[in-house]
């Protein structure tokens, strides 16, 4: 048995709030997902969608929201905890996309008839929202956009193409950014649109991952009518409205819950097998790492909810967090030799789902904003306190 580093810092109430989102998920949570989740395979849409409705019920649907929303009300600190105990307990990663990201997006900047027509969807699971930002020519370097929206009338008329637009298949939603002028900045003319994906004129074509799943698409839009109702706040703030909704989804990327489960995997192996003294050095080194990923996690939340700014804090812990992922998926290879190449049925004995985990995670330092890009919004920040 391992110290948790995190208990010790908890107030009483905290740890029995801690103690009750844990028996939740062992009372709610289908042993079937749960043990799905063990062998490291992704949910499926029809799990996250049950574990979703569940966490309705309770009142928990969405963790960050204000209780004038529908939200918990609940303080950094105890999203957090939320967080990692969910990743703990094997539960499905609820897709950030609405609760996370447009959400937040819609009850700061959204109009009254938005607010009052997504939330309530959102929360009850019957949207799913999918994210167009990429473009073949604008990945990290989003401002290149050139996906067009022209007002004709009472609608925008939509022409362009995103790409690695995840869940796409599974959308009913789509929140896009896309270029209503031309300014002499870039970033200026780019506006948000929240697009109906059984509109005529939208067409998706897979991207398959090198893990062998289709997560990913491409989505081709030809004169897509678009309500003017559906513009996002004002037009030409689409920039400001991006970097507030992106804050949110590096936040919520370090997976502290899910690579603490993972190297519990990792540990139970090598008690079955043994590992060398480089092997056990690496392990101990990676505990170490995701344990600062979660004391500083804690800390960043805990300022938060004293109002202070983390500056680059969202930067530092995608940038560790999905470091540290990766690391663990290397060293569950490791451990289990060539067993882990095997992929699907033919993997067993401790191998489930390792190959899938590992390929996936490849992309785990790029989606969300590459580490290239982090290091460097990290460094400015670094640069500006100083100055």
């Amino acid at each position: 048995m391992h110290a948790d580093p995190i208990d010790a810092l908890l107030g009483s109430d905290e740890r029995a709030f801690r103690a009750e989102v844990r028996g939740f998920i062992r009372d709610t949570l289908p042993e079937s997902t749960r043990r799905n989740a063990d062998l490291g395979r992704h949910a499926t849409r029809d799990e996250v969608l049950h574990w979703q409705r569940a966490l309705y019920a309770r009142g928990w649907a969405a963790p960050t929201w204000p209780e004038a929303y529908g939200g918990t009300g609940w303080d950094p600190v105890r999203q957090f905890l939320f967080t990692l105990e969910c990743g703990l307990g094997s539960a499905p990663k609820v897709p950030a996309f609405g609760t996370k990201m447009i959400g937040p997006v819609l009850y700061t900047f959204g109009s009254e008839a938005q607010k009052a027509f997504y939330l309530p969807r959102i929360l009850r699971a019957e949207d799913w929202w999918c994210q167009g930002f990429s473009e073949p020519g604008a990945g990290s370097d989003l401002a290149a956009l050139k996906t067009r929206a022209e007002r004709v009338g009472d609608r925008y008329v939509v022409n362009g193409q995103k790409i690695w637009t995840t869940k796409a298949q599974h959308a009913n939603r789509m929140f896009a950014l896309v270029r209503t002028a031309t300014g002499a900045r870039r970033q200026d003319g780019i506006s948000m649109l929240l697009i109906d994906m059984d509109s005529p004129g939208i067409e998706l074509r897979p991207i398959i991952g090198i893990d062998g799943s289709h997560s990913l698409n491409e989505v081709f839009l030809t004169d897509v009518a678009v309500p003017a109702g559906n513009l996002v706040g004002d037009e030409g703030r689409g920039w400001d409205y991006a970097r507030f909704l992106l804050a949110n989804e590096r936040s919520d990327i370090t997976g502290v819950g899910r690579s603490r489960r993972q190297l519990a995997r990792l540990r139970a192996l090598v008690g079955q097998r043994g590992a060398g003294a480089g092997l056990l050095a690496a392990i101990a080194e990676v505990d170490i790492a995701l344990t600062a990923v979660e004391l500083t996690e804690l800390r960043y939340l805990a300022a938060q909810g004293r109002g202070e700014d983390i500056g680059a804090g969202a930067s530092i812990l995608k940038l560790r967090g999905t470091e540290v992922q990766q690391e663990l998926t290397r060293l569950l290879r490791e451990v289990l030799g060539a067993e882990a190449l095997r992929f699907g049925a033919a993997a067993q004995g401790g191998a489930e789902g390792i190959a899938e985990e590992y390929l996936y995670n490849r992309a785990s330092t790029i989606y969300g904003g590459s580490s290239e890009i982090q290091r460097g919004l990290i460094a400015r920040a670094a640069m500006a306190e100083g100055a």
